[in-house]
């Protein structure tokens, strides 16, 4: 508000101005509160040496502060406090113990004295990060010449290639073991500890500009590195460059390699800041880089910045008394920062002649610190919550899950993402063909290595690295596989081989085939380039490509045709199992029975790994296929979808016994059923056993949808008769993967926004590193017809976007 400062209400926690406040008054009655104003002085130098005082408020909008460094000695504080009556807005200055009653003091006193929510919350996020290890500034490195290769590492004890540690004080090469970091190895880095005494050791393919992943086998955990730039240029690496060189020293009759990091971030360009809405930075907290582009890319579309920038007043009128848990509030506080403005100003005349004068550039003080809504997204999420680097796709289909559990008003702003995709399965043998549909939200495209317009580049270069590994000399100019956009496209449509496919035509294990078109086109169109990869260490690696993305993309021709004439359509029948003849089975036929249903969970590893390729929690992918009952990567997608907040998604799975999956019924399974239907995962559990549709809901009905029941129920109806319900016709129509997001989400408006298939580039977020799991995410967007690059804090006017060198793109779609 105009008096700037923060108002909390002496009953319950509020962070709003006076005109907030007022209302809030109105609708609670509450009249007592607590302004909080911090004013700033900023010692400015004088002519004669001394300090300017420069005021200026601070206003502690939530957590929207600005996000310079006021823990530094270039500022002093001055807080004020004031007890405030409504509705009059009669002021007592505090501290005032002799007009105020006791209980006033001491809950003034409480407050004032207490931490922020996001302060609270902090530590619990934080609780992982890393240690700087004791050994650090002390290390004792040997002189012995040894320079290490940029790449061609191999252990000096056995040959493997994979999971290789630097030992910081000799420089030896060796494997790890598997309790390191999940991979394999023969243990060698930790007997070269145990005859050295060498603490410290570094993961080579780790290493980037941002730091490296270091391991002190003396504390027995992983640890920082405050000087691993020194300690790696003992060594010849440069961490900067990612290169090294002979004898630590640059070769100036050498061409440096453009990294993956100068081209993204468009290094060595003066680049014209921005400012103004629309324009304004975000704080780094600790890699949330992630979480930075993520935002900015969704702040920049329309419905996204109606639905909460729009509705902002509504929104808070209408905030619980604790609006630091509430979505829809930190979502709108989140857009506000980023479109109003007021956090993205230009520097005053004066601030710029001073920086010239001085020879000295300060950061402005710009840009919003989204700690509170880190805090409230990421919480109850094993990764997430962490400080730990993450998946910018993981990260998008987690905040959509958040926009759909959580409407604002009658407009869903994720509807835009939102498309169906027809899979068509057809038996090699019989011919016939099955379609179904799915709800997605990203295309993710393959990258075609095969179809490389520089192969001969490409050997010539890999020739050239491996001499300079061989010779101990820096790499050649690094030379990218250049993939065209429309080969990625044709391997995105071209057919796949179903495994373990079971024709129901032929009532047998059959070669099956499954293509994939979109049912609908989305208003927005989210394309997912799948640079990521394992390695033989389950570490996800990244592919170094260019692709040519268009500006102007046409998918018409991927439209699904549906079930097309001549076309026979496969049989609903499930794989049969033996069932007993005698309806009244005994316990122990019925105990058997249970135990062939066991073995029917057993986990399909293919599409464990489909999902784990898409940055989730390998454990939480076990999960999702074994709850999901082996129905398929869709499937068990969606199981994860629904999940993500859960505080074990990513824990072990633990396989219950029997009784317990019957009697967890649908929590356990975690499925909502459409119009209170059965869970589906539960009537597709008791289909794969073999019987019918009917009978399984019937089943699942009559016992309240406890499976072991409905089995028992099943065994003792043999024939039940038919129930003529128009509830079953509606689910065999939502027979696919995605029935129950569909119910789940119901809201009011179209649920697909169809329309046609082509789209205009207007947002590209690029990732640089070698995997998911390190290195930096930036974002691009097309605003006001130029290209702008979002670079946390750094805002400014893109002069060479890399568009090619993307992880994650955004269409729109262009008008008819």
């Amino acid at each position: 508000d105009s008096e700037g400062g923060l108002y909390v209400c002496m009953n319950t926690f509020l962070g709003f101005g006076r005109e907030h406040i007022e209302r809030h008054y109105r609708k609670t009655g509450q009249c007592v509160y607590l302004h909080l104003k911090r004013h700033v002085t900023e010692k400015v130098p004088g002519a004669s040496g001394g300090a300017l005082p420069k005021r200026r408020n601070a206003k502690l909008f939530l957590d929207l502060e600005i996000s310079s460094d006021l823990n530094s000695d270039d500022f002093e504080y001055e807080d004020e406090a004031k007890l405030v009556i409504f509705p009059d807005h009669y002021e007592i200055s505090l501290p005032n113990i002799e007009e105020l009653p006791a209980l006033v003091t001491i809950a003034c006193d409480a407050l004032l004295s207490a931490k922020s929510p996001y302060r609270k919350q902090e530590p619990d996020s934080w609780e992982e990060e890393l240690q700087a290890s004791k050994h650090a500034k002390t290390l004792v490195q040997l002189d012995n010449g040894v320079r290490i290769p940029p790449s061609g590492w191999k252990c000096s004890r056995c040959e493997l290639r994979e999971n290789l540690w630097l030992n910081l004080s000799d420089g030896a090469v060796l494997c790890g073991k598997w309790f390191f970091d999940g991979s394999g190895g023969h243990g060698h880095a930790l007997e070269h500890y145990r005859e050295t005494g060498f603490p410290l050791a570094v993961k080579l393919g780790t290493i980037t500009p941002d730091g490296a992943d270091v391991y002190s086998f003396d504390e027995e955990e992983p640890v920082l590195d405050p000087h691993i730039a020194k300690h790696l240029a003992h060594f010849g690496i440069d961490m900067l460059q990612m290169q090294v060189t002979e004898n630590g020293l640059r070769d100036n009759d050498i061409k440096p390699r453009v990294s993956e990091w100068e081209v993204i971030q468009e290094a060595g360009v003066k680049l014209k800041p921005m400012y103004g809405p629309g324009y304004t930075g975000m704080k780094n907290l600790g890699n949330s880089c992630y979480l930075n582009a993520v935002m900015q890319a969704i702040f920049s579309i329309p419905e996204f910045q109606r639905a909460y920038v729009g509705n902002l007043p509504r929104i808070f009128d209408y905030s619980p008394l604790d609006p630091t848990q509430d979505f829809n509030t930190q979502m709108a506080k989140l857009g506000h920062g980023l479109l109003s403005g007021q956090y993205s100003k230009p520097p005053m005349k004066s601030e710029l002649i001073e920086q010239v004068m001085k020879e000295e550039h300060k950061p402005q003080h710009n840009g919003i610190s989204p700690r509170m809504f880190k805090a409230f997204i990421s919480k109850g999420h094993p990764e997430f919550s962490s400080n730990r680097q993450q998946d910018a796709q993981e990260f998008f289909l987690h905040l959509i899950n958040l926009v759909e559990r959580n409407p604002v008003g009658s407009e869903n702003p994720s509807d835009v993402f939102r498309f169906l995709v027809e899979e068509r399965t057809q038996c090699c043998q019989s011919r016939k063909v099955r379609y179904t549909d799915r709800v997605d939200y990203i295309m993710q495209l393959p990258v075609a290595m095969e179809a490389a317009t520089n192969k001969d580049e490409l050997i010539a270069y890999e020739l050239k690295r491996r001499e300079a590994e061989a010779a101990r000399r820096p790499l050649p100019e690094l030379v990218r596989a250049k993939i065209p956009f429309s080969a990625c496209l044709q391997a995105f449509s071209e057919p796949s081989n179903v495994e373990d496919f079971w024709s129901s035509a032929l009532q047998a294990k059959s070669a099956g085939v499954k293509t994939s078109r979109f049912a609908s086109f989305p208003e927005y169109l989210v394309v997912q380039i799948k640079k990521f990869t394992f390695g033989l260490d389950w570490i996800p690696k990244k592919l170094d490509v260019s692709i040519d993305m268009p500006d102007f993309l046409d998918i018409s021709h991927l439209r699904a045709r549906g079930l097309q004439p001549g076309e026979e359509e496969l049989p609903d029948i499930a794989p049969p199992i033996v069932i007993p003849d005698d309806p009244k089975v005994d316990e122990m036929r019925l105990l058997c029975f249970r135990r062939s249903f066991l073995v029917a969970l057993d986990i399909e590893e293919s599409s464990v790994m489909q999902l784990a390729e898409m940055g989730f929690p390998l454990e939480a992918c076990r999960k999702a296929v074994y709850y999901t009952g082996n129905l398929g990567a869709e499937v068990a997608f969606n199981w994860i979808i629904a999940h993500m907040e859960e505080p074990d998604f990513a824990e072990p799975l633990v396989i219950p016994a029997f009784g317990e999956v019957a009697s967890s019924g649908a929590a356990a399974l975690g499925a909502v059923g459409l119009d209170n239907q059965p869970p589906e995962e539960m009537v597709a559990i008791i289909i794969s056993m073999g019987f019918q549709r009917n009978l399984a809901i019937q089943a699942l009905k009559a016992t309240n949808n406890n499976l072991e029941r409905a089995l028992e129920w099943i065994f003792s109806h043999p024939d039940p008769e038919e129930e003529n319900d128009p509830a079953l016709d509606t689910m065999d129509l939502e027979n696919h993967a995605n029935a129950n997001i569909l119910a789940e989400t119901g809201s009011e408006g179209p649920r697909i926004k169809d329309g046609p298939g082509r789209y205009e580039l207007f947002g590209f977020i690029s990732h640089m590193g070698t995997s998911t799991m390190s290195g930096h995410y930036v974002c691009h967007l097309r605003k006001e017809g130029r290209w702008v690059i979002y670079n946390d804090l750094r805002v400014c006017a893109s002069e060479r976007p890399p568009k090619d060198l993307g992880y994650i793109y955004f269409y729109h779609r262009i008008p008819s």
